[in-house]
């Protein structure tokens, strides 16, 4: 008897089961050991605390008035806390399509999976799921611990913030489909993923404003869309100065959101002709 999600003929609904099914298995596979997801939480907060000393140490009267001069806000904690957590995602996004290629390859499983009747960008888009929803709840606790510590004092609309960061977000799984292609190919993730996110986060400005950096170099950062996202989100919840007006920042991130995913299925589809025309799939 056929039933109604057969993966034998594929439908967008065993598409959106398979997807379903993905997620729940790294969800389990996750908190099967529940020190992982306390470690993620605690590990910001040890990275930070240097940070904080060291922004207590240039405030004069508690108040970072050399910082605000290029950012627009004082709240040098609150500034470096939010960065920290929209950073948590782009890791998220990376080691979640990059690195699940890694582990089918060590695996010996990337050619049985391959085989799935399932579109290739749809299962590393599963592969995030869970990390994604992980990362959310993890970040919610490095906030309120951070927040308690440190301070965390948004005074915008949270609700506005999280609309903005949506693109943001999505336009990410473009660069994860380009990198896990690149992945495919070079066959090693963690540097790529390691040295990947770190010029990202560097260039889009998740630990300070882009204005502070060489000229030769605040192009490159001013072509990135994530330097918007870094910037509209802050501009909302933090009330910081801005590169560009806010709705035009929106608007780029619109539009990159439709262009980095266009870009980068073509990129992972072409790559992964190359790989299959060279028969490196089967040697995992």
């Amino acid at each position: 008897m056929q039933t109604e999600f057969g993966l034998s003929q594929p439908s967008w609904r065993s598409h959106l089961r398979a997807l379903w099914m993905i997620a729940v298995n790294n969800w389990k596979h996750h908190w099967r050991y529940p020190l992982n997801a306390v470690s993620d939480m605690l590990q910001p907060l040890v990275w930070l605390a240097p940070v904080y000393f060291m922004g207590q140490a240039f405030s004069v009267n508690g108040r970072a008035e050399g910082f605000a001069g290029f950012a627009g806000t004082d709240d040098y904690m609150s500034y470096i806390i939010l960065g920290t957590a929209l950073t948590n995602f782009i890791m998220a996004v990376f080691w979640g399509m990059g690195f699940s290629l890694k582990w089918d390859m060590d695996g010996g499983v990337l050619e049985a999976n391959w085989m799935a009747p399932l579109p290739r960008p749809l299962m590393l888009v599963g592969r995030t799921l869970s990390s994604l929803a992980t990362t959310t709840l993890t970040s919610l606790g490095m906030i309120l611990i951070g927040a308690l510590v440190w301070g965390f004092h948004p005074t915008g609309n949270a609700l506005s913030a999280v609309l903005v960061a949506v693109p943001l977000l999505i336009g990410l799984y473009g660069f994860g489909f380009a990198f896990a292609a690149l992945v495919m190919i070079l066959r090693e993730a963690n540097t790529l993923v390691d040295s990947g996110s770190y010029v990202v986060m560097l260039l889009s400005g998740a630990n300070f404003p882009v204005t502070v950096l060489p000229k030769w170099l605040l192009p490159l950062s001013l072509a990135l869309p994530l330097t918007y996202g870094f910037d509209a989100v802050r501009a909302i919840l933090l009330k910081t100065r801005t590169l560009l007006p806010l709705n035009v920042e929106i608007a780029i991130l619109l539009a990159s959101m439709v262009l980095m995913i266009v870009i980068g299925l073509r990129a992972f589809y072409a790559l992964e002709r190359r790989v299959r025309q060279m028969g490196t799939v089967g040697q995992y």
